[in-house]
């Protein structure tokens, strides 16, 4: 996708997106076929729930019927949530993130696994988990350290309410 045609869209939509409550992850133009796919990845504090993303859906197939920032031809339009696979690269992911355990790569290319407990403008505060029946411990990284990072999925980490019962 062009920059031009990015910046457009991005200009375009921004505004609908928000005034969903919602925050524009990613906008992505590409080939499927003789059609052209444009996916629209949106998030929130609170997630996305399926509803959310029809509605998104149905105003932003409006809006872009109004424009020429498709162009010719057709194309199909994919409005979702990130995966939870998706990269951690803003400070507002990490907030998203908190309580979940993360991979992170640091710059020295050290790999650490650890839960993310808090997150303020310089870093995050971790908790690494012990190794061997040793206790977890505490460690703070400052996102100036991290070159890259994502959360790794818990299949059998109990909910905090089912902590609670």
């Amino acid at each position: 996708m062009s920059t031009t045609q990015s910046d457009r869209l991005r200009a375009l939509l921004e505004p609908l997106v928000s005034a969903e409550g919602l925050d524009l992850e990613d906008i992505e133009v590409s080939r499927a076929g003789r059609r052209r796919q444009l996916r629209i990845v949106v998030d929130s504090d609170e997630g996305v729930e399926l509803d959310a993303c029809a509605e998104l859906s149905r105003a932003v197939s409006e809006k872009l019927d109004e424009t020429d920032v498709m162009g010719e031809g057709e194309y199909v339009l994919e409005v979702s949530s990130p995966g939870a696979d998706r990269p951690l690269s803003e400070r507002r992911h990490y907030v998203r993130a908190t309580g979940r355990l993360a991979k992170l790569t640091l710059n020295d290319a050290t790999e650490l696994v650890a839960r993310i407990l808090a997150v303020d403008d310089e870093g995050l505060d971790l908790e690494v988990p012990g190794v061997k029946g040793r206790r977890p411990t505490a460690r703070r990284v400052a996102f100036a350290d991290i070159a890259k990072a994502r959360v790794e999925i818990e299949f059998n980490r109990k909910d905090k309410k089912e902590e609670e019962a």
